[in-house]
């Protein structure tokens, strides 16, 4: 590997020739605080001989440069460029300002104007709406590298007004003076940038550049592991033809499915991917696992098994992804319960699963099976006691999910099933420790933490009981309180505590909820009756409704939930 390494500043690498963005690179990814820390070292407390690290390139075959580190640097010592141009030029310097953007934008040896900074991720954003000198002709397009990217050309453009008003208001002297103040200030920024000192690397081959890629990180974000994956893969899968790149639009796939959700982890859905499939690994330490595993010879249907598999991750965190029929609801909704219990350590388990679903590997009824008693487990385990696993349980699930994908008869993947189901079991809470913790499970307009988990208690009570027959649009459903929380004048109050347990909470519709409005107890109970809501004994059968009733009815509740509802 020859190296070549050279002292430079910002001025003269740019003057160096074209940089590219390769395929293999990351979207711009700084966040204010990594804009504004690099703002505040470069111009606002620098000196002559401020250093900002190392630019890793590569010649290409026309000649180009691809950056391999220092591309989050070069893109906003870009935009900062652009930004100074365009208020040089509002300000009337348009020969100073034509100065900066050849820096930005110059005619190569054909007497084509060229970008000197070019990437195709954020194209036509960037070009046109910042490097381009001029009004943008182009729609905008937004995905998250552009949000990224408005938002730290914005801030840039913000601070340099800042800077030019308070000297503008500093000033008190004429136009004219105060005109070249601003001009003087707005050029020692300039040159505070185009000083700023590098180390500049060329390497001789592109081959060179996946390698160094995956041991370099960008100063202000680290390598993700989704970077390095892509770097190996893409390495793999060398386009045949310069104007097609499948492997790279074949990850921009996976990229645009799993990150259009803000609560997906691309990094998290290669981990869960890999633990579904093969040993289990910290995410640490997966990158070099896969690297070993993932050879050109597999790296295509690996990537192919990424696309399908970003899809059913989706729909696992996002059930309202997929389209589901109406026998199917029961799986979107333990989908979503799971969500709510925000458990994760049963997710590489729960795509084997989907996805064998999904290939016709097993039916409705095992995935059922499998979802219900993940879903009942983890309400008792997790939602309720809130017990932490020490690792155990992450492991259970990806071993079985593991065997899961491996197995190649129905019969073996139905008894991998019923084996962890059989653990779970094993490892689910005492009824004692369940009560205990049931009964502190409370809402109310003072207790409120808890509202999501108590809507998905009653509307479970309500699924499993209800006999009417009647389909039930639980969106449209509200708690109701038994006994009000703020009682009549004169009645004695319960307490807060006792008010806000499961014991005296209903669920019903809203036009319900108003007709009950404040009324006690005597009131309340034949319009309940009338309206066929489900109601369970201990209500029908009360003659008053005090703190003891309630209390009764929430370990009542407790154990039809421990023995029955969500019994597995």
């Amino acid at each position: 590997m020859k190296i070549i390494c050279i002292d430079k500043d910002v001025k003269t690498t740019l003057e160096s020739g074209y940089f590219i963005i390769p395929r293999f690179q990351r979207p711009y990814l700084w966040e204010r605080e990594n804009v504004e820390e690099f703002w505040n070292d470069s111009v606002v407390d620098s000196n002559e001989e401020h250093f900002i690290g190392s630019i890793v390139v590569f010649r290409t075959r026309d000649s180009k440069l691809g950056i391999v580190d220092g591309q989050q640097r070069l893109t906003t010592i870009t935009m900062i460029l652009c930004a100074l141009r365009n208020a040089l030029f509002e300000m009337g310097f348009s020969d100073l300002a034509k100065g900066v953007h050849r820096l930005v934008e110059k005619p190569d040896i054909g007497n084509k104007n060229q970008f000197v900074l070019q990437t195709e991720t954020s194209y036509p954003y960037l070009q046109e709406y910042i490097q381009k000198f001029g009004k943008p002709e182009a729609e905008p397009s937004h995905g998250k590298e552009e949000d990224y990217l408005k938002a730290a050309f914005d801030l840039i453009t913000y601070g340099i007004r800042e800077k030019l008003q308070a000297a503008g208001a500093r000033a008190g002297h004429p136009p004219k003076s105060k005109r070249k103040k601003l001009q003087k200030l707005i050029e020692q920024i300039r040159d505070r940038i185009l000083n700023l000192k590098l180390i500049f690397i060329e390497l001789d081959q592109e081959d060179d550049a996946y390698f160094v890629f995956e041991t370099l990180n960008t100063r202000g974000k680290d390598l993700r592991l989704a970077d390095l994956v892509k770097n190996h893969v893409t390495r793999l899968l060398r386009p045949k033809n310069q104007n097609v790149d499948l492997a790279k639009d074949k990850w921009n796939k996976i990229v645009d499915v799993i990150e259009e959700n803000d609560n997906i982890s691309l990094d998290s859905f290669l981990h869960h991917y890999w633990l579904s499939k093969h040993e289990y690994i910290t995410v640490k330490k997966l990158f070099k696992s896969l690297r070993r595993v993932i050879k050109l010879s597999n790296a295509r249907q690996f990537l192919d098994e990424l696309i399908k598999d970003s899809r059913t991750y989706r729909e696992i965190y996002e059930p309202s992804f997929a389209i589901w029929s109406k026998q199917e609801l029961s799986i979107s909704n333990s989908l979503k319960a799971l969500n709510e219990f925000r458990v994760k350590q049963d997710l590489p388990m729960i795509l084997a699963v989907m996805r064998d679903y999904r290939d016709s590997a097993i039916k409705k009824k095992h995935v059922d099976l499998l979802l219900q008693a993940v879903e009942n487990f983890h309400f008792m385990f997790t939602a309720i006691t809130s017990q932490r696993s020490s690792g155990g349980i992450s492991f259970m699930y990806a071993m079985h999910a593991r065997q899961l994908s491996s197995a190649k008869s129905l019969q073996s993947k139905v008894k991998i099933i019923s084996d962890l189901i059989r653990k779970l079991r094993d490892k689910k809470p005492s009824y004692q420790e369940f009560e205990a913790n049931f009964v502190q499970k409370l809402y109310s307009k003072e207790f409120s933490k808890d509202k999501i988990l108590v809507l998905y208690v009653l509307s479970k009570f309500y699924r499993h009981f209800d006999q009417s027959g009647v389909p039930v649009d639980f969106s449209q459903m509200t708690i109701e309180h038994v006994s009000p929380e703020k009682p009549h004048k004169g009645k004695a109050g319960i307490p807060n505590t006792t008010i806000g347990q499961i014991g005296n909470l209903l669920l019903v519709d809203h036009q319900l909820n108003s007709q009950l409005a404040n009324k006690g107890f005597d009131d309340k109970k034949p319009i309940l009756i009338e309206s066929k809501v489900w109601l369970d004994p201990k209500i029908r059968s009360a003659k008053k409704w005090g703190k003891k009733e309630i209390e009764d009815r929430t370990k009542y509740l407790a154990r039809e939930a421990y023995n029955k509802v969500w019994k597995f």
